[in-house]
């Protein structure tokens, strides 16, 4: 999306009639506004189609997994969940958070994959008062130079994961430093920054970069050629979705694989591994989370999990489960389902300690959470990402830009 097209969403967002409060759901002491004593509305607004439909069948899951086993209900309240499909761009995604929002009387927002939506959105959710809680999109803007008491995060930030490996492959002294690689887009450039920082503030040296164009690089042997002629001991990218599977497959057929390549871990995460196959054995990743993380409130979430999907969770799956465990954290302490009462009452709701991912906290309305190096393991059909080494506890990643 170019930026006269984001601008004109975000200015029409801005612009747009909103019925802020009328009918909307209450705390039982004041359930005369709107009727429907002790029920809150969620407009869960996720990918059902397009490119992103996997990750969006994941929040889903993730979300209406933990309702599940809570009763179906968020801080004593009974939840009304609404489903509008978020698409694969703000021109889907915006009209979807405008829809429950007016339409549907929506007290909370949650969900949204697009970085665009979520930043387009913003004026809707101020003017309306309501919260948004974002489960997947990463950009810096959200949470940092743009931020506003109405929008949380319990996902990521992009810089964040990335820069979470860059100290540890600093301190492996790698000859010939370090490739870098990502797409030409924001959250490519934000992975490229944070990686870069980090990992030359810790020592590293930078060996080459490339940029690829995003979304129409079918063949990246120009790309590899390059890292290959660079002399780099070893390669950190981002890539994610079909490009994720292409650049992994490619990397293995060029025979790049005796140089350890490294990546967010959406590089490898969910449904791509199936994609790539045996060429994604032995690729290293930073995340916050895998389903192989060893304690006790992720062996129950895998496990139950497990049944009603007969699948693995995901990073995606957790940020929605999280999202759900502190909504109701905020439900429980507030008298009140209007955005500012809420934004209080995320405020404290202090360190997230029965969490699949580990524990976290907010930080800056965006979570400041460990990272782990993960190495894919196993052979196909059954790859996982198992955790080889702990990177630490990392808040959002800003450059005193945002």
């Amino acid at each position: 999306m170019n930026r006269r097209r984001f601008l004109g969403l975000a200015a029409a967002a801005a612009g747009a009639p909103l019925l802020a409060a009328c009918g909307a759901g209450s705390a039982p002491e004041a359930s005369a506004s709107g009727g429907r004593i002790g029920e809150v509305r969620v407009g869960l607004v996720v990918p059902q189609s397009g490119n992103y439909a996997p990750l969006g069948l994941d929040m889903q899951h993730g979300w209406e997994l933990w309702l599940s086993q809570h009763g179906n209900t968020l801080g004593g309240y009974k939840v009304t969940t609404i489903v509008a499909d978020e698409g694969d761009s703000p021109d889907r995604g915006v009209p979807a958070v405008q829809r429950v929002l007016q339409s549907d009387q929506v007290d909370v927002v949650v969900g949204l994959v697009n970085s665009a939506t979520a930043l387009a959105v913003a004026p809707l959710v101020v003017r309306a008062k309501k919260l948004l809680i974002v489960g997947n999109a990463g950009a810096a803007d959200i949470t940092g130079r743009h931020r506003n008491p109405y929008i949380w995060r319990t996902s990521f930030q992009n810089a964040q994961v990335a820069a979470a490996v860059g100290p540890y492959l600093a301190q492996e002294n790698i000859p010939g430093g370090v490739f870098l690689i990502a797409p030409d887009y924001a959250a490519g450039s934000e992975a490229r920054v944070g990686f870069k920082v980090a990992f030359e503030a810790a020592g590293g040296t930078i060996a080459g970069q490339a940029g690829p164009e995003f979304g129409t690089t079918q063949d990246f042997s120009p790309f590899l050629k390059e890292i290959r002629d660079s002399g780099a001991g070893a390669v950190f990218c981002f890539f994610a979705g079909a490009e994720a599977v292409r650049f992994v497959q490619q990397y293995a057929a060029y025979g790049l694989k005796s140089t350890p390549l490294y990546g967010s871990g959406f590089l490898t995460e969910g449904g791509v591994l199936d994609g790539q196959g045996e060429a994604a054995v032995g690729v290293r990743t930073s995340l916050f989370y895998s389903d192989r993380l060893d304690n006790p409130a992720n062996r129950a979430f895998v496990e139950a999990y497990r049944a009603a999907h007969r699948a693995v969770p995901t990073c995606y799956s957790v940020s929605m489960w999280d999202a759900a465990a502190v909504l109701d954290r905020a439900l429980r302490t507030t008298t009140g389902l209007d955005g500012d009462a809420l934004n209080v009452a995320l405020g404290g709701v202090g360190t997230i300690d029965d969490s699949p991912r580990g524990p976290w906290e907010f930080d800056g309305q965006s979570p400041k959470q460990n990272m782990y190096l993960r190495a894919v393991e196993g052979t196909p059909p059954q790859l996982s990402n198992v955790v080889i080494a702990e990177l630490g506890q990392k808040s959002q990643f800003l450059t005193g830009t945002e």
